[in-house]
């Protein structure tokens, strides 16, 4: 069973997104609040397995949330919920290390992304991928001598970048999936990353295009 806890600084909403996880059998909802202050600490006192929030509550957003929380657990789980389409969430999002960005009208998707996030998984939505390469080709690149990438390194982070997880790059380089965790994990290393989010993000900014 899924451990969830959902923020929403509208009631009507985290009610229902409680309805929604809850009906497919494999997620609980352990604890619900309506503000920043409260996914704050809900997420400190019931250490659930993935925080679903709302971007933009009052004065804070999931962005400031997530950013405090990030510090103290890099390993956190938090997926963003937001009826917000905007450009400069989406890349702050990916910048800190979120596992998610999710459009609220997206209703039938949030359930399979709690599942794809609890199983290691990164979920953008396929509107916010689609926008991911113009969005960060705008971020200043760096010298990718800097890094000490070669072919297969970058052949790696192409197929990351495109979404693929481990089995379907396995099946695609006819590598096995114990060769590809491990290969992920050497260049999480190099370029001093945290997930293939960041690493997708990296191809993007660095790779992609130039």
């Amino acid at each position: 069973m899924i451990r969830l806890v959902i923020v929403d600084d509208d009631l009507l909403v985290t009610t229902s997104l409680k309805t929604i996880v809850e009906a497919s059998g494999e997620i609980s909802v352990v604890g619900i609040g309506n503000n920043a202050a409260q996914a704050v600490s809900l997420y400190e006192e019931l250490q659930p397995d993935i925080l679903l929030m709302d971007i933009r509550m009052g004065e804070s957003t999931g962005i400031d949330v997530a950013t405090k929380i990030l510090e103290k657990k890099e390993q956190a789980d938090i997926l963003l919920l937001t009826t917000f389409s905007d450009d400069d969430y989406i890349v702050e999002a990916l910048k800190i290390g979120v596992k998610g960005y999710l459009l609220k009208q997206d209703l039938e998707a949030i359930v399979p992304s709690i599942k794809a996030v609890k199983n290691g998984q990164s979920v953008f939505g396929h509107s916010i991928m689609e926008r991911l390469p113009r969005l960060l080709q705008t971020e200043k690149s760096t010298y990718l001598e800097e890094y000490d990438l070669n072919e297969k390194d970058l052949s790696f982070l192409s197929l990351i970048a495109e979404g693929m997880n481990n089995k379907e790059i396995a099946q695609h380089l006819f590598l096995s999936e114990g060769t590809i965790r491990n290969y992920i994990s050497h260049l999480l290393e190099k370029l001093e990353l945290r997930d293939r989010t960041q690493l997708a993000v990296f191809y993007y900014k660095n790779i992609y295009g130039k």
